[in-house]
């Protein structure tokens, strides 16, 4: 028997001492080298504060995303002829209808709503809206968007990522990479939901898809405990916290070394490394007690309705004033502006709920001076339909629908673009999701063609190489 049968198998090649002697050499020069650059070279990290590809008017964002599909023409775009035709088909020259529950034959159904104009320039809004109709000369109001998703799970998917296919990176995830964060103690991008649904898709609305984990949006819950396990157990102290996370850092810093591809461990590393950091500055953003009681009224924090949707407004504050790049909140979580039957009982319930909270959110960001460079977002997947469903409801309609920018160098006071006579498809100043992200990025200082982030060694682009920024957005 040969000596070689005894050989011990191995999964990588035994060195010479000539190959170890070779590659410790390197590896104390390497040491050396990075001694001196520490000293000099301050370390880079990924969510850094980095400058705008252009100028911008706004640098934080707070989108109020109504999820399930608020209805345009009993809100922002009222139809004169849909009140009369009510109960009648729709005309054939409006053409063929592809909606999500096949209800394009059915009778049309009336707003109920009654509708005023309101601030300087006369901006339309029903009375389901009364607090928001107080702030118009603040709001942009777009009422010719356009989706490509008719279900929710496709829209969802859209608004948030700009596809209707999941995995590529959310939107607030490309404002993250593209512009890092302000403040290195608190997330770069937070997520909020009101109530217990589960929002459709998930994680996957605020998932940094294809690029590295750590621009991903950290979900932040309502309630008195916004932040799990911040606060250190009793007991520990910060030497003791300090030395268990330096302990962790280098076991998975060994196995990230070997594994570069899996930037979700970079991600947790990052994340243990913000947490930490956190525990000094994120009890003092999530502490609601030292607001004012006017300021808890303001966004209707003493009212059972209008509570929850305020907690969450008044964090959202907190949080991008402390710096926060990318405020995401979910209201209606789990569909529920999704009004196919009795949608005077939903939206009457949901507006009640986030119109107060909306308008108060608007109100103190503009006393603080914060609205000038706060852009904030609010609409959903899509619109609902003129024509009924269900009798008393509406179905999904992605060929016009309705959303409002404020702040951030937004020119309020205005109605852009329109939809036809009954509210179906957008006739004017036709804006598709691509045009929108590529318009709230323009606003951030960010160029939708010039943020590139390469996978696979294919450049990607955060509204797939589409749309054209809303130039006349801009006061």
């Amino acid at each position: 028997m040969s000596n070689n049968d005894y050989r011990c198998h191995r999964t990588s090649p035994v060195f010479s001492r000539r190959d170890w002697l070779a590659s410790a050499g390197a590896g104390f020069g390497s040491i050396a080298l990075q001694g001196l650059l520490a000293a000099q070279t301050p370390v880079v990290a990924p969510l850094n504060a980095k400058i705008a590809q252009k100028k911008a008017t706004a640098k934080n964002v707070i989108f109020l995303f109504m999820e399930g599909g608020p209805s345009h023409m009993d809100l922002f775009d009222p139809k004169p002829l849909l009140q009369k035709l009510a109960g009648k088909p729709l005309p054939a020259s409006f053409g063929k209808v592809i909606t999500s529950m096949g209800e394009s034959g059915a009778p049309l159904l009336a707003s109920k709503r009654k509708w005023a104009q309101h601030g300087q320039a006369g901006t339309w809004v029903s009375d389901w809206l009364p607090h928001t109709a107080e702030m118009v000369d603040d709001i942009a109001v777009i009422r010719s968007c356009v989706a490509d998703g008719i279900n929710h799970s496709a829209g969802v998917c859209q608004m948030n990522t700009g596809s209707i296919l999941g995995g590529r990176p959310s939107l607030g995830s490309w404002v993250s990479y593209g512009l890092g964060t302000e403040n290195a103690n608190l997330p770069s991008f937070v997520v909020m939901q009101d109530g217990q649904g589960q929002v459709v898709n998930g994680p996957r609305n605020w998932s940094a898809g294809f690029m590295p984990a750590v621009y991903q949006g950290i979900r932040i819950q309502g309630g008195n405990e916004p932040i799990p396990n911040l606060n250190t157990p009793e007991g520990v102290t910060d030497t003791q916290q300090r030395g268990k996370l330096d302990f962790l850092s280098r076991m998975n810093q060994k196995y990230a070394s070997a594994h570069p591809e899996q930037t979700e461990l970079e991600a947790r590393i990052a994340s243990y490394e913000l947490a930490f950091r956190m525990q000094a500055e994120a009890p003092q953003v999530v502490d609601l007690a030292k607001e004012t009681e006017a300021t808890q009224r303001l966004y209707g924090m003493d009212r059972k309705e209008t509570a929850s949707m305020g907690r969450l407004c008044l964090l959202a504050r907190r949080f991008v004033e402390r710096g926060t790049r990318f405020v995401q909140i979910y209201h209606g979580s789990g569909s529920k502006w999704d009004a196919h039957s009795k949608l005077e009982e939903n939206h009457s319930q949901l507006c009640r709920a986030m119109d107060l909270p909306v308008a108060g959110l608007l109100r103190d960001l503009k006393s603080r001076g914060l609205l000038e460079s706060t852009l904030v977002i609010w609409g959903g997947e899509f619109g609902r339909t003129p024509m009924s469903e269900k009798g008393d409801g509406r179905d999904h309609n992605a060929n016009g629908f309705t959303m409002w920018l404020a702040g951030g160098g937004v020119q309020g006071g205005r109605t852009i673009g329109a939809t036809d006579d009954l509210g179906l498809k957008a006739v004017d100043t036709r804006l598709h999701v691509h045009d929108f992200h590529a318009t709230i990025l323009h606003l951030l200082g960010l160029g939708h063609m010039d943020l590139i982030y390469k996978y696979k060694g294919r450049p990607e682009r955060p509204t797939l190489n589409e749309g054209e920024p809303y130039l006349g957005i801009l006061g």
